[in-house]
């Protein structure tokens, strides 16, 4: 089989969920009275998740079906304008937004659908038959959600968000299906690397603000160093797992990789958002070491799930490596609960985690 490539107009598409992202995270910022309150925590996985799915149902079609021909280019520019009034109506006030929420997210759903649902009948029985079942559940999904317009408080968000968990999880009930029709895991993993990429932006966009600060001082110089060590880790810890460490001629129905991003995405908005919290220190000391070592274990374990599915069999990690890094984060945790330290520590402390974590990784 010939190895699929990455078009421009798929990086393009990347482009419109830069926005999306950030608006994904910057729900996280608002704290107040010392913590981030749940409804807002609530708010961004409500906002992340629709945005993540998006992405990925347009991505599985081309990893799986898609070609570099005019009528795939025009769903996929249909699909563009649909992000963009998606991602247009992002906001922490949901009812004000709704309409224009739901007409660019189900638009996005419903083009992936009718995609799948079309396809060309020269593809073999077995191909026929997911990208049918794809289409189908994608389809339950929309009527579903769909719902959500006959309501106006509370339960139109159930009924909205009902409809997107069957969309997700349909997918895993079918996976009979859907390993017929393997995906190309090389191209699959390139385009969640490109999706970190982004993730790994809204770092880099916290330390810009942090490089902003007003005043500079030895605590801010080392808060500085330290998060851009912290993200050059991280970046080394990902990238390099990609691009050696892993077998790109697996043949599964990749959702390992789909549904294990989400939660890496996850905790790459929670640390993103953790910089600037830290260096503002607008959390009182409890949530915020719970908060950013939070969102450092859920990386760490996200990452090592994904990866070990894919990497060759004898580089895989064994229980002592997961023993040195749970250790190392406890030992952090236990230190910093007894003797109260700064935020520059804190973030030397994370940056020393990745260091390791790269160094046993790669």
């Amino acid at each position: 089989m010939m190895e699929k490539k990455v078009t421009w107009l798929e990086l393009f598409y990347d482009l419109l969920f830069v926005a999306a992202v950030s608006k994904a995270g910057h729900v996280l910022l608002h704290a107040e009275h010392g913590v981030i309150p749940f409804e807002y925590l609530l708010k961004f996985v409500l906002i992340f998740i629709p945005v993540w799915w998006a992405w990925v149902g347009q991505t599985l079609f081309i990893n799986r079906y898609g070609q570099d021909i005019l009528s795939h280019r025009i769903f996929l520019i249909l699909q563009l304008l649909s992000v963009l009034v998606m991602t247009a109506s992002l906001s922490t006030h949901f009812d004000e937004h709704y309409l224009a929420f739901f007409v660019g997210y189900i638009g996005s759903r419903a083009f992936t659908a009718i995609q799948y649902l079309t396809i060309h009948k020269s593809k073999s029985k077995h191909q026929q038959q997911a990208a049918r079942f794809l289409g189908l559940s994608f389809i339950i999904g929309i009527v579903i959600s769909s719902g959500s317009l006959f309501f106006d408080s509370w339960v139109r968000y159930v009924i909205l968000y009902a409809g997107i968990a069957v969309d997700i999880i349909l997918p895993l009930l079918g996976r009979k299906n859907l390993v017929k029709v393997p995906v190309q895991t090389h191209h699959l993993l390139e385009r969640f690397a490109l999706f970190t990429l982004i993730l790994l932006g809204e770092s880099v966009v916290s330390i810009i603000a942090v490089l902003s600060a007003d005043h500079w001082d030895l605590p801010s110089i080392l808060f500085t160093v330290f998060t851009s060590l912290f993200v050059i880790a991280m970046w080394w810890q990902y990238f390099d797992n990609v691009e050696k460490k892993v077998s790109k001629e697996m043949q599964t129905a990749g959702q390992a990789i789909i549904y294990g991003h989400l939660f890496i995405y996850i905790s790459m908005s929670m640390i993103a958002a953790s910089i600037q919290l830290l260096y503002l220190n607008q959390l009182n000391y409890e949530f915020m070491l719970a908060f950013v070592f939070g969102s450092v274990l859920l990386y760490f374990l996200s990452t090592t799930l994904v990866f070990h599915r894919y990497r060759h069999p004898h580089l895989r990690l064994g229980p002592r490596h997961m023993v040195i890094m749970l250790g190392l984060l406890a030992v952090f945790v236990v230190v910093d609960l007894i003797y109260r330290v700064p935020g520059y520590v804190i973030m030397g402390e994370d940056m020393l985690f990745f260091l390791v974590y790269a160094k046993l990784t790669t």
